[in-house]
């Protein structure tokens, strides 16, 4: 996909939602370790990769998803994780997505002159059930970011976070059931709960895709294709496009990129139009494999 940059690949499971680590299940599919943790070879630098034209292949204004087979904040990473800012920083027009169950680590994480942060991370934490909402949401919020959100996925579990999104701080909401090996199930209920906290305070909430196992109503859902997931995820009518996220976005010369100027997001006819990601997604990136 065009949207996601893994500077490197391999995890160390760290809490309840990396039982049935999908990163794991399709490692293993390769005949490959999971745990096994390296930087990537042709994909560290993809920031700043330009195509034959001379042109950056990621446009200004397009939003980027970092570390998605890894954590950004993993300490196995610590060595290769300088570079990573550096090419964040030279991409001050990209929109960079980092998600962590490690917040404990990130301050002594940041680069020397973060100050209070840069305007293009949008820094978010994983909160797979209560107990990690309440474990990692308030280090979100005393840590200096000027954009932050949440992903509750997998979510196992019921979630409560009112009381958090009542302090103004958090910007989007992510929510997705458990796919492949051991699935556990994801209940209605629970991202209805979410949806209603978030609608609350207006803060964008993007239901993402059911899970391979989904209970409604006393009933249990086995969905294992996960477009027909989005599909239903979308259906569900439990999404809600909150108050806007405004990223000032800038050139190399330190210049504020107009919003006429920045990416601008299509989709396809058919199969974005009931994708539950599209909210909060890149758009179509025109690959042409759906067409295959």
């Amino acid at each position: 996909m065009h949207d996601i940059w893994n500077p490197w690949h391999g995890c160390v499971k760290c809490s309840e939602g990396c039982e049935n680590c999908y990163m794991y299940f399709l490692d293993r599919m390769r005949d490959r370790n999971g745990r096994d943790i390296y930087r990537t070879k042709t994909g560290f630098n993809y920031p700043i990769q330009k195509n034959r034209a001379g042109a950056y292949k990621v446009e200004s204004g397009e939003m980027i998803r970092v570390c998605m087979t890894s954590d950004f904040f993993l300490e196995e990473a610590d060595a290769w994780r300088a570079e990573a800012w550096e090419l964040m920083r030279i991409r001050s027009d990209v929109k960079f997505f980092l998600l962590t169950k490690r917040p404990q680590r990130v301050e002594k994480c940041l680069p020397p002159d973060w100050g209070d942060g840069w305007e293009n991370i949008f820094f978010n934490v994983t909160c797979e059930n209560q107990k990690r909402a309440d474990e990692r949401i308030p280090i979100l919020h005393e840590l200096p970011f000027k954009h932050k959100g949440i992903m509750t996925a997998p979510l196992i579990g019921p979630v409560d976070i009112d009381e958090y999104l009542s302090a103004g701080q958090i910007e989007q909401v992510l929510c997705g059931g458990e796919n492949y090996d051991g699935s556990r199930p994801c209940r209605y209920e629970w991202v209805r709960d979410l949806y209603e906290q978030c609608r609350k305070y207006d803060v964008t909430f993007n239901f993402i895709e059911t899970g391979t196992v989904f209970i409604k109503d006393g009933k249990t859902y086995r969905i294992p294709d996960k477009r027909v997931q989005s599909q239903q995820a979308f259906r569900s009518g439990l999404n809600h496009r909150g108050r806007d996220i405004s990223f000032v976005l800038t050139d190399a010369y330190g210049r504020v990129i107009p919003k006429e100027e920045l990416y601008v997001p299509h989709y396809h006819p058919a199969n974005c139009k009931e994708c539950a990601s599209r909210l909060t997604c890149n758009g179509c990136s025109g690959c042409g494999k759906c067409e295959r």
